[in-house]
């Protein structure tokens, strides 16, 4: 599984870093980007909390 931010939808709260740093950080434009590693185990659940809680559901989660 990878996560991917919509850069045209990600207001740039920052919430899915405060959730997920290891996979989500803000870029030099406030967006939010996601690593390109595959996700596995708690960080799979760690990354899924954090796109549950993004406010615009910028975030998905998949293969």
């Amino acid at each position: 599984m990878k996560a991917y931010v919509d850069p045209d939808i990600c207001t740039g709260c920052g919430l899915c870093e405060d959730a997920c740093a290891s996979v989500f950080s803000l870029n030099d434009d406030g967006i939010a980007v996601a690593i390109e590693d595959e996700l596995e185990g708690d960080v799979l659940k760690e990354a899924e909390d954090a796109r549950d809680q993004c406010p615009v559901e910028a975030i998905e989660i998949k293969d």
